[in-house]
């Protein structure tokens, strides 16, 4: 069975985190996030019960439960033994839930949460493009060989020196969270020479003149793309009609809000988050032209192409919409 899915000690935790998971009906919605400012349309979300008001318009109260997990392991667990509802993580992570998970549970993707670029940064003044890595870097990265960062690296190795090359610089990547990356970058007494980071952590490693930027996730996808993705399984979304489009509808109403008022977007966010960071930071984040709060998927597919060319993924997707749920179809997605 694929690491993804093991863990014993993760499924008991689970129990004791959420219980046993009883049968879902209509009118209940559990749902996980991460940390961090791509989370911010949930954020909203929760911060205005947008889920709760959308499900009175269908006749619906709707209980919301909502959870923090740190990880796309333990978010999937969680997902796939019926504790969660809907989950989130990057882009690669989703589409590898999709793919392992066809003809069993089919998990699809609800909706995206933004695009945001993730930054590979280094300390080294040797290091001006991922050529310029050697066997003496160190790479820290969230989740080392398979989250988003990692993936993004794999595909540009591959455009770089070929597909059979992909995982040149796996054996120099290490996991390590993103607060304690922008540490050991910063001060520059650790082994770590490079960090593929995201924000707000690449906006305040960039303040220092130690560091610069050598690769932008931007950059491999040839534009703007999608970050986290929220998806479900297709019991929840079959069973659920009501509570799902309750869910569905909330999200395209966050995105309003936040567009409309990205200064007051950042204010839910400190609050939400209970976050310590300057507020002229994240209004400097929510307000960059780079990051867009959009439930539109934005290059996806450049992941579930790439990544079924390199034998990542087994399956091969038509188009976007072979991994998202129908009601996602009307929005501009790619």
């Amino acid at each position: 069975m694929n690491a993804l899915f093991k863990g014993i000690g993760i499924v008991a935790a689970f129990g004791l985190l959420f219980g046993t998971a009883p049968a879902r009906a209509e009118g209940t919605i559990s749902i996980a996030q991460q940390f961090g400012i791509g989370y911010l349309i949930l954020d909203v979300v929760r911060d205005q019960k947008l889920i709760e008001k959308h499900g009175k318009e269908q006749g619906l109260d709707i209980k919301v439960d909502w959870h923090s997990i740190s990880g796309a392991t333990a978010m999937n667990e969680a997902l796939l033994t019926g504790a969660l509802d809907v989950a989130s993580a990057g882009v690669p992570p989703a589409l590898t839930v999709w793919d392992r998970t066809r003809g069993k549970q089919n998990v699809k993707a609800v909706a995206a949460l933004g695009s945001m670029p993730n930054y590979l940064l280094s300390n080294n003044p040797a290091v001006k493009s991922v050529r310029d890595l050697t066997d003496k870097d160190r790479i820290a990265v969230p989740a080392a060989g398979v989250g988003f960062q990692s993936r993004t690296l794999q595909i540009e190795t591959a455009r770089l020196y070929g597909n059979a090359e992909y995982k040149k610089f796996d054996n120099i990547t290490l996991s390590l969270p993103h607060p304690d990356a922008t540490s050991a970058l910063i001060s520059g007494g650790a082994e770590i020479t490079a960090h593929f980071s995201s924000p707000p952590f690449q906006y305040q490693a960039l303040e220092h003149p130690n560091i610069h930027k050598i690769l932008s996730s931007y950059d491999v996808l040839g534009g703007k793309g999608s970050f986290n993705l929220l998806y479900a399984t297709e019991k929840f979304h079959d069973e659920n009609p009501k509570t799902y489009r309750a869910f569905f509808d909330a999200l395209a109403e966050a995105e309003q809000i936040i567009k409309a008022d990205k200064n007051a977007a950042a204010k839910t966010y400190i609050r939400v988050e209970q976050s310590h960071l300057p507020l002229e930071l994240i209004e400097k984040i929510v307000n960059d032209p780079e990051n867009d709060f959009t439930i539109a998927p934005q290059k996806t597919f450049v992941y579930a192409e790439k990544l079924h060319e390199l034998g990542i993924l087994k399956n091969s997707a038509g188009s976007w919409k072979d991994y998202f749920f129908p009601e996602a179809y009307a929005l501009p997605g790619s």
